[in-house]
C-alpha cells in the first residue's frame, strides 16, 4: 500500500519532478506513439521492464484447463483443494496465508477486526461477520503461531479490546441478518467482558423483542438504561418494548375473554341438552361445518332460548344430500321438506312430502321412523336417538323403495 510522507527539511524546492533525467528516462519503457513505432510486432518495444506470460497460460487448451489455472490464483480461488501445483504447493496462496499471521496475535485479530468494520460502513453483514469471526478465532486458538509482542502487557490489553469488540460487532451483523439468538449470545460475551457495554444490552433487547421474549427484552432494556438512562437508542428499545408488551396483553385479554365466554356458553347449552334427554357423541373425525354447530338461540347464555342444530336430510336412493345450517327443535321435517321439494335432480318425482318416510338411526345402529311433523325436540328427547358430531342425520326415502332401504340398513349393520 502506497504511503504519503513528509518532504525533508532540506528538500530542494527548485527540482522539477515533472522533468525526469535524460539517464533515468532511457531506463523507461516507451509509452504512446514512440512505443508502437518501435516495433509493429512488439507493442511494448524491447523493454526488459514487461514481464513474459507464463508459457502455461500463453494458450490454454480447453476451457477446463483455464479454469483449473485460474484456481490456482487467489484472486479467482474456489477450490482450496486444487489449488495446488503437482505437489500440492501453491507460492501465492502461501505468502498470502504468511501475510495473514503476519504480527503479533493482537496485531492480527485487531486487522480481522478493522477488515469487519469496513465491510459494516457498507452494510456487507456477511463478509463483516466473517471477519469478526476470524478475530476471535485469532482471540481465542490454542496455538500461538504469531510474532511475539515486544510488550505482553501491551498484548493482553489489545487482546481484551478487540475480544469486546469483535463479540459486539458481530451482534450487529447476526441482529441485521435476522440470527437473533446467535446475537444474544455475543452480547452475553459482551456483557461479561465489560457490563456496562450499554450497545450489548441495547442489541440483545432489540433481539429478545425479535423472539417475542418480552420479559428479557424488558430486563436487558432496563439494565442498559441503568447504566446511560439518557441513550436514546435504548429508550427508544424500551418504548417499543412496552408497546408490543401492550399489544400481547391486550390479544391475550381478548382471547381469554372469548375462551371464558365460550365456557359459558358450552355450560348452558350443555345443561340445556341435558334438560331435554338429548345424547350427543363426537367422533375422532367430525365433518368440516365451518361455523355451523349446535347453539342456542336467540340468547345462547340463557337457558329459555330454543337449541338450533345442523342437519344434513341424506337421500341414500340416490345418493343426494341436503344441508341445513339451522335446524331447530321447534321445527318438524316437514317445514324444511316444504321448500325443498321439489328436488332439482328428481326426474321420476318420487320425492313429494306425502310420497317419502323419515328414519334416524338408533344409539345401537339400529332405525326408527321419524315423524315428519313432529318437532324435532320430540323426536330427539328420550334418548333413542343421538346427535354424532353436532350434526342431525335424517334419512329421506321415497315410500316405494323403503322395504330396499330398511334391508340394506340391517345387511350392513349385521356386517
Amino acid at each position: 500500500m502506497s504511503r504519503i510522507e513528509e518532504l525533508p527539511d532540506d528538500f530542494d524546492e527548485s527540482l522539477n519532478l515533472n522533468e525526469i533525467p535524460p539517464a533515468i528516462a532511457q531506463g523507461l519503457p516507451k509509452t504512446g506513439s514512440d512505443a508502437f513505432a518501435a516495433s509493429n510486432d512488439a507493442p511494448f518495444g524491447n523493454d526488459s521492464f514487461v514481464p513474459n506470460i507464463p508459457p502455461k497460460m500463453e494458450s490454454p487448451q480447453t476451457h477446463e484447463e483455464l479454469l483449473d489455472m485460474m484456481n490456482k490464483t487467489p484472486l479467482f480461488m474456489t477450490d482450496l483443494e486444487n489449488a495446488g501445483d503437482e505437489n500440492g504447493e501453491n507460492v501465492m496462496l502461501d505468502a498470502l496465508t504468511a501475510l495473514q499471521n503476519e504480527g503479533t496475535r493482537a496485531d492480527v485479530a485487531q486487522s480481522f477486526k478493522e477488515q469487519g468494520n469496513e465491510e459494516v460502513q457498507v452494510k456487507r453483514w456477511i463478509d463483516a461477520k466473517e471477519n469478526y469471526t476470524k478475530s476471535i478465532a485469532v482471540i481465542y486458538a490454542k496455538e500461538d503461531k504469531w510474532e511475539q509482542p515486544e510488550d505482553p502487557e501491551v498484548e493482553k490489553k489489545t487482546l481484551r479490546q478487540m475480544e469486546e469488540l469483535s463479540h459486539i460487532n458481530r451482534a450487529l451483523c447476526n441482529l441485521e441478518l435476522g440470527n437473533y439468538r446467535s446475537c444474544i449470545s455475543d452480547c452475553a460475551t459482551t456483557i461479561k467482558l465489560n457490563p456496562k457495554s450499554v450497545k450489548a444490552y441495547y442489541r440483545s433487547a432489540m433481539a429478545l423483542l425479535k423472539l417475542e421474549k418480552i420479559v428479557e427484552a424488558e430486563d436487558a432494556a432496563a439494565r442498559g438504561l441503568a447504566v446511560d438512562s439518557e441513550n436514546k437508542g435504548l429508550q427508544t428499545a424500551a418504548q417499543k418494548i412496552a408497546e408490543r408488551k401492550a399489544l400481547i396483553e391486550r390479544a391475550a385479554a381478548r382471547k381469554k375473554a372469548e375462551a371464558d365466554l365460550a365456557r359459558r356458553h358450552n355450560l348452558v347449552l350443555s345443561t340445556a341438552l341435558r334438560a331435554r334427554e338429548i345424547r350427543t357423541r363426537k367422533t375422532d373425525q367430525p365433518p368440516e361445518m365451518e361455523d355451523a354447530k349446535i347453539r342456542l338461540v336467540p340468547d345462547p347464555l340463557s337457558p329459555e332460548s330454543s337449541v338450533e342444530f345442523p342437519a344434513v336430510f341424506l337421500y341414500p336412493m340416490d345418493a343426494q344430500s341436503d344441508f341445513i345450517k339451522g335446524f331447530s327443535e321447534l321445527h318438524t321435517i316437514t317445514d324444511h321438506l316444504d321448500y325443498m321439494f321439489p328436488l332439482p335432480w328428481d326426474m321420476k318425482k318420487e320425492y313429494t312430502i306425502s310420497g317419502v318416510e323419515c328414519f334416524m338411526q338408533t344409539v345401537s345402529g339400529g332405525l326408527i321412523k321419524a315423524g315428519k311433523k313432529l318437532p324435532l325436540l320430540q323426536i330427539l328427547s328420550g334418548g333413542k336417538v343421538e346427535v354424532v358430531d353436532e350434526m342431525v342425520r335424517i334419512f329421506i326415502v321415497p315410500t316405494s323403495k323403503t322395504a330396499a332401504f330398511i334391508a340394506e340398513m340391517k345387511a350392513r349393520k349385521n356386517n
